[in-house]
Order: C-alpha cells, then sequence, then structure tokens
C-alpha cells in the first residue's frame, strides 16, 4: 500500500508546528551587520587605498618572498635525491 499525503503550509507555520524557533529577527540582524561591515570595508577596494597598502610592505616583503621561494624551490630539488629534471 502506497500512500501520499500533502502538506499545504507557510515555512512560519511548519516552523511553529514543529517546534523551532523564529530566528527571522536574528536573521535580519545579521543581515544589516554584514551589510554595515560591506559598506565600510568598500573604501578598501579602491585601487589607491590597494596599491597604499601593497606599497607598505615595500621591497624588503618583496625580497622575503624570492628568499622564500628559493628556499622552497631548493628544499623540492633536495627532495628529489638531488637531481633536477
Amino acid at each position: 500500500m502506497k500512500m501520499t499525503i500533502e502538506i499545504d503550509c507557510t515555512p512560519v507555520e511548519a516552523r511553529a508546528f514543529l517546534g523551532l524557533p523564529d530566528v527571522s529577527a536574528l536573521n535580519e540582524h545579521l543581515v544589516k551587520e554584514m551589510q554595515d561591515r560591506m559598506t565600510s570595508n568598500m573604501a578598501m577596494l579602491a585601487p589607491e587605498e590597494l596599491m597604499k597598502n601593497w606599497m607598505a610592505f615595500g621591497a624588503g616583503a618583496q625580497d622575503q618572498f624570492r628568499k622564500l621561494m628559493t628556499a622552497a624551490a631548493g628544499a623540492a630539488v633536495g627532495g628529489m635525491g638531488g637531481k633536477a629534471e
């Protein structure tokens, strides 16, 4: 025997029937907070601000990055028994 039950209700009615809490106020608060944070951080995406942040590291950071990549490449070659292919 096969039986099908169809229930027509709104999400709010379904949550109330199942005893789940109403989290719509919390959801609205979180969405507003995310919007506020996105709005305040939009200025950081401006090209001038990005360049200012990147240039703040200076040549020292570029040199450190080059040394890191050189060391990683040397470790990779050393892990192959010292033979580069």
